[in-house]
């Protein structure tokens, strides 16, 4: 058998093909090894978890991103004894080959390794000794950009040009590739060495450091028990932050001051940490622009972004892709674990096996809900807020953070779409309910609604009020089924000869309910139209929302007298107000 590897800055993969699937090999149920090496006060040898354990105690004892250091001269010391960086990195390769032999019971002798685009030779021949050194023959090293397009199934397309944005723990790469008739060409690469997630973690530490100064009036960044604990709490927030509005960071007892205890509780919210780690964000992608001039190509000649590296699952950086490219950063494989699989692909194809897709599900549509906000640049109150985007890999859960529209409000509907169009009426409704019993706040309460969608199309979704612990959910089934091409259009004439559209094209939200037969379709149309003024007024100022108010009660004096002639007037009036807050 030969295994794929992918030999990290953070931490290391290793892979296999079965039946035609590559399957990352598990050590104790964990796919991810850290790529730290360190010897313990008996000298005794620790790789891994174990390494990255003692790290900030005993950093004189342990060293972390060896892989900077490969192609180097460099000598390093743990403790009282040296290693060269193919030392070190042969002691991770392994590892990794013994767990690969434990998790398939035979010798492991072979493996393909990968390594960034940007890698020299002489650094490329240092990973050739480490493998030698491990007891492993590298019959193949490729790029890992390389590695991710074959995870991501590109290989199999006739021709496409590919951007892959790699944003791991320590480095950050980015690399356009062109992948034709099977051969993929690295066009252009760039990238920061010395920028990754652990920067993004240190600077969560700041954060915490500067709270606990603020509430302690105590100063712990020289105490190195309470760093590794803070510094391990802002690795597991960050990774929180991805899926979730907020996190809280707690950690009881770290240090006894004045002769009491130094406790942290803390909340950091998504909103803060993305604020946080903008200057860096907007650097990578300084870095993407500069490797689009740098292969000669413009925004529009990219046609896949691939994410790969456990940093680009922040949603932040979604957003930045998408803005500057307009399409989505696809995430349909594991951006952690995808160079690992493509190399064990590579390994596959050598030995001749047939490889099938990784068959690995995926949200096939995004899914969300209707918001107060605007489209286009104007007002709107059925602006659509993805909560998990399409092609997600499954199962999955996600919660974005609403806020109430007016003071006191004391319900909100929860109304989820799926679909990918920016307007919530063009998208499909797919389930609704109302959170009542809100507290009396200030408008800006926190409302968290949560999606979690599992492999058997279940969409489970949860309100939240957050400063009262206030719920409620529902369970859509078959959210995953998928509608025909024919079934979506007539949803959508469906959709337009219920609400119809106004002269400018502007859609305003719906009845719940359909028309029947025994109903007044003058009256009908009124309803409609205050119900879609009602909502237009939570944006307005007193003094125009008092003018429309008028209208509205208007309306609604004729409705319940049935007085047809004269809605005709005042549903006139009402549909002039707000096609001019509609401009």
């Amino acid at each position: 058998m030969i295994i794929g590897i992918d030999l990290g800055t953070t931490h290391s993969e290793v892979a296999c093909v079965e039946q035609g699937i590559p399957r990352i090999l598990s050590d104790r149920g964990q796919k991810l090894l850290p790529s730290v090496v360190g010897l313990d006060e008996q000298g005794h040898l620790l790789v891994g978890q174990t390494a990255k354990n003692q790290a900030l105690l005993f950093p004189e004892r342990t060293i972390q991103s060896v892989k900077r250091l490969m192609g180097t001269d460099q000598t390093i010391t743990l403790g009282d004894q040296t290693f060269s960086p193919q030392e070190i990195s042969a002691l991770i390769l392994k590892r990794l080959k013994a767990i690969a032999e434990q998790a398939s019971g035979q010798g492991i002798e072979q493996a393909v390794v990968t390594v960034p685009a940007h890698f020299s030779e002489a650094a490329r021949q240092a990973t050739y000794q480490a493998g030698e050194i491990a007891g492993l023959s590298i019959v193949r090293m490729i790029n890992e950009p390389t590695a991710a397009a074959l995870a991501y199934g590109l290989d199999k397309k006739t021709a496409a040009t590919v951007l892959v944005y790699d944003l791991g723990g320590g480095t950050f790469d980015v690399s356009i590739v062109r992948i034709e008739n099977g051969v993929t060409e690295v066009l252009a690469n760039n990238g920061n060495t010395q920028l990754g997630g652990d920067d993004f973690d240190r600077q969560i530490v700041d954060f915490l450091l500067d709270h606990l100064r603020q509430q302690f009036n105590v100063d712990v960044s020289h105490n190195p028990q309470v760093m590794a604990r803070l510094l391990r709490a802002a690795e597991q927030a960050k990774i929180q932050l991805s899926d979730y509005p907020f996190a809280r960071i707690e950690a009881e007892y770290l240090l006894q001051h004045d002769g009491l205890p130094v406790n942290l509780s803390v909340e950091l919210s998504r909103v803060e940490f993305e604020a946080m780690i903008a200057p860096a964000v907007q650097e990578t992608m300084a870095w993407v622009q500069d490797t689009l001039k740098q292969a000669r190509l413009k925004a529009e000649a990219i046609d896949d972004i691939l994410l790969v590296g456990g940093s680009s699952r922040i949603p932040c950086i979604r957003r930045y892709l998408f803005d500057a490219f307009s399409i989505e950063a696809r995430a349909d494989v594991d951006p952690e674990l995808c160079v690992a699989q493509g190399a064990a692909i590579q390994a596959a194809l050598i030995e001749g096996q047939a490889i099938d897709s990784l068959l690995i599900d995926v949200a096939p549509y995004s899914y969300g809900c209707s918001v107060i906000g605007s489209l286009n640049g104007q007002f709107y109150p059925f602006q659509y807020v993805p909560i998990i985007a399409k092609n997600t890999p499954l199962p999955v859960s996600k919660s974005e953070a609403f806020e109430t529209s007016y003071d006191n409000q004391d319900f909100v509907d929860i109304a989820i779409y799926q679909g990918e169009s920016s307007d919530a009426l063009e998208n499909i409704k797919i389930g609704e309910f109302r959170v009542e019993g809100l507290a009396p706040a200030p408008a800006g309460s926190i409302i968290i609604v949560t999606l979690s969608l599992d492999l058997n199309g279940l969409l489970t979704v949860t309100a939240v009020e957050k400063a009262t612990g206030l719920e409620k959910s529902i369970t859509i089934e078959q959210a995953l089924a998928r509608l025909e091409p024919e079934a979506i259009e007539q949803a959508q004439q469906k959709i337009t000869a219920l609400f119809g559209h106004l002269e400018n094209g502007s859609r305003f939200q719906p009845l719940e309910t359909e028309f029947q037969p025994e109903q007044i379709p003058e009256i009908v149309t009124a309803e409609q139209i205050v119900q879609q003024a009602e909502v237009l007024c939570l944006g307005l100022s007193d003094s125009e929302c008092a003018a429309l108010q008028k209208l509205i009660d208007a309306c609604k004096a004729q409705i319940a007298q049935q007085d047809i002639a004269g809605l005709e007037h005042s549903t006139a009036a009402l549909k002039e107000k707000l096609l001019q807050h509609s401009h």
